[in-house]
């Protein structure tokens, strides 16, 4: 589309929104930005906002292509509408919604509450901001049929974000996310969005779920005697402004940790993340005050939840006492391992377990899962796919644990969504578990990659912004796609798996094998050394995203760093080979 066809459609867009019933203040915004900021107003025009890995996710401002209440509404009522016709059979519709501490999710929560009111859908809105994992709990807690949580993750300040769950209380998949699509598509005009500022069919949830919720958490727990012998375990927690600051600290209690420290300066909700430039447990930065407390203390081990309560960061000694960052990999292997490890030690192991990870997760979880012959899943990128592999499961077999590289976790079926109040809670059982076994969790990572082969993962992001960022990302899926590398690093590629036409591509035979997976956006490279890149954009930022990971044997504890260096420099070689 030429420049200045875009221009009129926007204008047309922009001017459609002025002469509707939005309030006066948003009209304001329009007008300013119509005179006086063309670029802006094409950024905030130019589509509609749109469901990505589960719901919407944007930049907060006035326009078809920002996080406000209009749009918030308008997804709203399309959603209300697709719940009216898929339980139509149902004498009441009941949701859930939560919100965590961003500028503006309280607003959006009750908007949303309004909406569906309105629309004669019964509603548990939670009194106070909560974690998302809560809020799964809770839409399967009340039977509900669906559930919002407000949030945008661990997205810098100025976005804010909307998810939508489905009745199982994991995240929408398909086919009900673009069936969501096509309703909200269906509302052309604001005037379409019903509310109901009364909230005449909203109920006011809080401290009895809290405590349910935190009752099927304890149970989690797998060896209270040495979280007793290890109650005085160091932990360093930081919620980094965020919903973990009230149920992590009362999580960790309840299992018997008794000396727990907050970080005071990240303790106090705040939706500016005055302390952080991004409230991201996946970047260092975000660390660095508790990093900064945990020397200070001398402490055992450091976590930080994101703003919403689904993800969290590690740190932990290594054998010179400085602290290092584990990466979701990292994390993930230690939680699993213990798990398993421990479900046969307790002799819960029927032969009917599994795990679930994802398809860019590190395979240390499956060779962890192969040596007690518990069944390992891969799905696609997106906790929305491990909770769906648990519904199928449902009743069948048993779910033990799973994760995903980008810092989310969790165990047992009562939630459905990656869950960091819970493992908050079962890190540290597993930091006290080798604590009592004479080692650090830094100790225990390295005789794992000991007995398992040392596995080692690097994530590089590319940001994109904007509409021309989006082109940008589109080229590059396409020209590794169409022409896709033969050799990485000196390493012939064996298979190449594009999820999106759900094909794998054996160089070697030059047969093709199908994908039974949905169709998505991703591309991945199977190397002869076992090395293996992964290529997807992210579905809710304006970024591309490269995963590496390479393996190679650790003989003993004493090659670590020696090995750990060939890993790095192996990691280097394939980027420098990519050209990114």
């Amino acid at each position: 589309m030429a420049d200045k066809e875009l221009l009129n459609l926007v204008q047309a867009k922009a001017k459609a929104w002025l002469n509707s019933n939005i309030d006066s203040e948003s009209k304001k915004d329009i007008e300013n930005l119509i005179q006086n900021n063309e670029s802006e107003l094409i950024e905030s025009f130019y589509k509609d906002l749109e469901f990505g890995t589960g719901g919407l996710r944007g930049i907060m401002g006035v326009g078809t292509n920002r996080m406000n209440i209009y749009t918030v509404g308008i997804a709203t009522q399309g959603l209300s509408n697709y719940l009216k016709q898929q339980f139509a059979n149902k004498k009441s519709i009941k949701v859930a919604i939560a919100y965590d501490s961003r500028n503006n999710s309280r607003l959006f929560a009750e908007k949303t509450a309004s909406v569906f009111s309105a629309n004669g859908i019964k509603v548990f809105l939670f009194e106070d901001l909560r974690p998302t994992p809560e809020l799964s709990f809770a839409i399967r807690h009340f039977n509900c049929q669906s559930g919002i949580v407000v949030t945008a993750s661990h997205n810098p300040k100025e976005y804010n974000g909307y998810k939508v769950y489905w009745e199982d209380g994991g995240q929408i998949i398909s086919p009900h996310d673009k069936n969501i699509i096509t309703e909200v598509q269906k509302i052309t005009d604001i005037s379409d969005i019903q509310f109901d500022d009364s909230l005449k069919n909203v109920e006011i949830i809080g401290e009895k779920i809290d405590k349910k919720y935190i009752n099927e958490l304890s149970k989690l727990s797998l060896n209270p005697q040495v979280i007793k012998n290890q109650k005085d375990l160091k932990i360093v927690y930081t919620p980094i402004h965020g919903t973990g600051v009230e149920l992590v600290p009362r999580a960790l209690q309840v299992y018997g940790f008794e000396n727990i420290t907050i970080v005071e300066e990240q303790k106090i909700p705040d939706g500016n993340f005055p302390t952080v430039k991004s409230p991201n447990p996946e970047e260092p930065a975000a660390l660095e005050l508790a990093l900064k407390k945990a020397k200070e203390i001398d402490a055992d081990i450091v976590m930080a939840t994101d703003p919403d309560g689904d993800r969290v960061g590690i740190a932990v000694k290594n054998n010179n006492n400085e602290f290092i960052l584990l990466n979701g990999n990292q994390a993930a292997a230690l939680l699993i391992n213990y798990l398993i490890s421990q479900w046969k030690d307790k002799g819960k192991l029927k032969g009917k377990e599994y795990i679930v990870k994802t398809i860019v997760t590190s395979e240390l979880l499956k060779d962890i899962a192969d040596k007690y012959n518990v069944e390992c899943y891969d799905v696609l990128t997106g906790f929305k796919y491990i909770a769906d592999i648990i519904k199928q499961k449902e009743g069948k077999k048993k779910f033990i644990g799973g994760g995903e590289e980008s810092y989310g976790y969790l165990a047992g079926e009562f939630v459905r969504d990656k869950d960091a109040v819970m493992s908050c809670a079962l890190l540290a059982e597993t930091a006290a578990w080798a604590k009592n076994n004479g080692k650090t969790l830094y100790q225990e990572l390295i005789d794992i990659y000991v007995e398992f082969g040392f596995y080692k993962e690097k994530l590089i992001s590319i940001v994109k912004k904007g509409k021309s960022g989006a082109e940008e990302i589109q080229k590059m899926m396409d020209n590794f796609r169409n022409k896709p590398p033969q050799t990485i690093n000196n390493s012939n590629v064996m298979l190449s798996h594009d999820f999106e036409k759900q094909k794998t591509f054996d160089q070697i035979s030059h047969l093709r094998y199908e994908i039974n997976l949905p169709k998505s956006n991703v591309l991945q490279f199977i190397l002869k050394d076992g090395s293996k890149i992964s290529i997807r954009p992210s579905g809710t930022e304006p970024k591309i995203k490269f995963y590496f990971g390479v393996y190679d044997k650790l003989e003993k504890r004493e090659d670590f760093e020696k090995v750990n260096k060939l890993l790095d420099n192996k990691i280097d070689n394939i980027i420098k080979s990519l050209g990114i």
